[in-house]
């Protein structure tokens, strides 16, 4: 594991893997899981998603898996470029129409705006300078929930790459939906990561897609103390800061089902995806 000096030290304390603990009365418990990118989900998912793509590279593979788990699709400005460039023929890219293209549209190429115009597609233009082209594409999805009377999990393709201060807005901004959406995901070709709110988390683990390499990341607090199950290599009331112990590199376990989570405060979940 690639931890720090502290986690070295207090390695002998973790537990092995084990079945996770029943949730605590007095503690909130939250369930998890990605079927959402299972290629063949079985019974049809009980909660609706929304797929919001940013313009970050993805391969075709992964867009056809989280398109057909979604209900709703929109492109934060430039995804719409991604979005159209993932496709080498027409019949293929009339079959992947965004619901909404919106933000500032700095980043869509003109061809790529007049295409989708043409085929009826709502493009619109938000000059708002104090919200960013992802935080424009949650509001339309707000009124959107309003208007139905539903509410989605969300799921943004892309945030994870590239420059480095958009990662951490989507560091930052997910930690900030905790507290209003149930749950919201971030896919990359390499890995899918979430916010983990303070209390205890059951994450379904499918291993056919998931690899075995995931992390306890306590950003944008200054500490928490973590308690797990179901992994390699378990942690027990193990204080975890950016400044002593970051659990990174662990290890899912093959033969165990669920990952338990027990924490203080919010931390980002991350594991590795294979190749699908």
């Amino acid at each position: 594991m690639k931890l720090s000096s502290l986690w070295k030290r207090t390695k002998s304390s973790a537990v092995s893997a084990q079945s996770p603990p029943p949730a605590t009365a007095m503690t909130t418990s939250r369930s998890w899981n990605v079927k959402f990118l299972l290629e063949n989900q079985g019974e049809a998912p009980t909660a609706r998603h929304a797929l919001i793509i940013l313009n970050q590279p993805f391969s075709l593979s992964l867009l056809r898996r989280l398109w057909a788990s979604t209900q709703w699709h929109c492109c934060a400005d430039g995804g719409a470029n991604r979005l159209y460039d993932a496709f080498q023929n027409e019949q293929d890219r009339l079959e992947f129409l965004p619901d909404l293209i919106k933000g500032d549209l700095d980043s869509i190429r003109p061809a790529v705006r007049s295409y989708y115009e043409a085929l009826g597609v709502p493009v619109v233009q938000d000059r708002d300078e104090n919200a960013t082209d992802l935080m424009k594409c949650i509001a339309a999805l707000k009124e959107k929930e309003k208007l139905e009377n539903v509410s989605y999990h969300i799921i943004f393709l892309g945030g994870l790459s590239g420059r480095l201060d958009q990662t951490i807005h989507t560091l930052s901004y997910l930690h900030k939906l905790r507290k209003e959406r149930e749950q919201v995901y971030v896919v990359t070709d390499d890995n899918v990561g979430w916010v983990l709110d303070e209390g205890e988390h059951h994450i379904d683990i499918e291993h056919d897609i998931l690899g075995q390499t995931c992390g306890l990341l306590p950003v944008g607090i200054a500490s928490t103390i973590l308690s797990t199950t179901g992994l390699r290599w378990n942690l027990t009331n193990h204080l975890s800061s950016f400044g002593g112990m970051v659990s990174t590199s662990n290890h899912l376990v093959p033969e165990e089902k669920v990952v338990w989570i027990k924490t203080t405060e919010p931390i980002w979940w991350t594991v590795e995806l294979k190749n699908i």
